[in-house]
């Protein structure tokens, strides 16, 4: 019998996580790529003094899961940073992500609390 290699998407069953925790890896991995692309295009755009990609769609983005790529792409592009209030929001979401996150894998691994 041929078994999967450990970093097939099928071998999810294996190793103890349902097939759909699958899909939210390769959802949150998407998201945060394209955030930090968007972060980058529009350091990109900002420097040639180009049309520019609003703070609200930013702030989406990482509302939709991409707020680690946001962080990240602040830090490599030094993007936004002078920008207070879209400092505050932006940590306001990563930090509510974050207590919600823990909150989902306390109730579901009863081992964590």
């Amino acid at each position: 019998m041929k078994k999967p290699r450990i970093f097939s998407l099928g071998c999810g069953a294996q190793f103890g996580y349902p097939s759909d925790m699958w899909i939210a890896v390769i959802y949150l991995w998407v998201i945060n790529g394209l955030t930090l692309l968007v972060f980058g295009w529009d350091k990109l755009r900002a420097g040639r003094r180009k049309r520019r990609v609003p703070e609200r769609k930013l702030l989406w983005l990482a509302v939709l899961g991409g707020s680690p790529g946001a962080v990240l792409g602040r830090w490599m592009f030094r993007h936004k940073t002078r920008k207070r209030l879209f400092s505050y929001y932006l940590f306001g979401i990563l930090g509510a992500q974050f207590v919600l996150a823990y909150a989902l894998i306390t109730q579901t691994l009863p081992g964590l609390k």
